[in-house]
């Protein structure tokens, strides 16, 4: 009986180690399911964290890249603005000029004519004073009041001075129709001095001297150049631009000279007594390349924003006197238009020099 109890209790205890090991299997896959499962979800955690950085990555470029973007038709539209107005700018001055070449065609034409008529005139009244030495009184008073003699010598003086005068204007007007170039093809054979000769010619109010500013002296070495096909209209927009700027340089060197004291600048070289603004304006015929130098000796660059001179819209002058275009448009014309090189160099208090290079043929 005994026996009997012992295998009765053996069947239940093997019977319940059988359930507790089929509850353990279950329990064993149960938590390798939940670790799987736990191993899924942190992949797929990983894996959304990883999507969010890259989205993130690239929202951050599609930024940079549109602000890119938006600074570029910024400068591009700015660019067509000043472009447009100096078309009609070209417009305008061709419309002058030829506005005055008319009546000073008629001038310059009449005046010789008057020349000889006057020249006839006094040598008939020499003929008459010595055929006829004593005139009558009322005849003698009225030429002691009028001078006669003083009037026969300044009557052609004046002649002269209408005839310079005339001539002035006439090499005026050939200097804007040159700049302005607006009845010539865009892209032309050119004579390159004349470009910058009517370039100084339009900025020749502000070379010569003023009441409280002395004339800039302008020294042209000029070297043997052929004929150069360009974009002469812009060519002459970046003669016009780097003179300008050159000239602006001048004058702060020039009013920081006289100024008693400055805290804009660190210049410590300028020599006021011996200071005599000039720019120098140098070409020549490099490899087939020709080279356009305009130096000064104005105030120079800071070595600071050497970096930013060609940017768009970057100016260190005043509100109002400059829209920071006019370097950078200058860079496009030369080195997109033109497949040439503008550089400079610069030594803050002694002076600047731009160098423009362009090929003599457009390939």
């Amino acid at each position: 009986m005994m026996q009997l109890g012992y295998e009765q209790k053996i069947k239940e205890l093997e019977k319940a180690n059988r359930i507790l090991q089929k509850k353990l299997e279950r329990s064993e896959s149960s938590r390798i399911a939940l670790e799987e499962t736990n191993e899924k979800k942190e992949a797929l955690f990983l894996k959304v964290i990883d999507e969010l950085r890259e989205s993130q990555k690239t929202l951050e470029e599609q930024s940079r890249d549109l602000e890119e973007t938006l600074k570029k038709l910024q400068a591009m539209q700015s660019k067509l603005v000043a472009s447009e107005k100096m078309s009609a700018l070209g417009i305008l001055v061709a419309g002058i000029a030829h506005e005055i070449n008319n009546p000073i065609n008629f001038i310059s034409g009449n005046i010789n004519y008057v020349s000889q008529y006057t020249s006839d005139i006094l040598e008939l009244l020499q003929f008459y004073q010595e055929c006829y030495p004593n005139p009558e009184l009322n005849i003698a008073n009225k030429i002691k009041t009028i001078d006669l003699d003083f009037i026969k010598k300044d009557f052609v003086q004046v002649l002269n001075s209408m005839e310079i005068g005339t001539q002035r204007i006439s090499e005026i007007v050939r200097s804007l129709r040159t700049f302005s170039r607006l009845d010539e093809a865009e892209v032309k054979k050119v004579n390159i001095h004349e470009g910058i000769d009517s370039t100084l010619m339009i900025l020749q109010n502000r070379l010569k001297s003023r009441i409280d500013y002395p004339e800039i002296t302008v020294i042209k070495e000029y070297g043997h150049l052929p004929l150069v096909e360009c974009y002469a209209g812009k060519l002459n927009q970046v003669l016009i631009n780097i003179i300008s700027n050159a000239i602006d340089a001048l004058e702060q060197k020039f009013d920081f000279n006289h100024s008693t004291y400055s805290t804009t600048t660190d210049i410590t070289t300028l020599q006021p007594s011996n200071f005599t603004p000039t720019i120098k304006i140098t070409t020549e015929l490099i490899n087939n390349l020709i080279s356009i130098r305009i130096s000064d000796n104005g105030i120079g660059i800071n070595e600071k924003i050497t970096q930013q001179i060609f940017n768009p819209f970057f100016t260190t002058k005043p509100v109002g006197k400059g829209t920071g275009l006019g370097l950078s448009i200058s860079y496009q014309i030369i080195v997109e238009n033109h497949q040439g090189q503008l550089e400079y160099k610069s030594i803050p208090g002694i002076g600047t020099e731009f160098i423009i290079m362009i090929p003599q043929q457009r390939v």
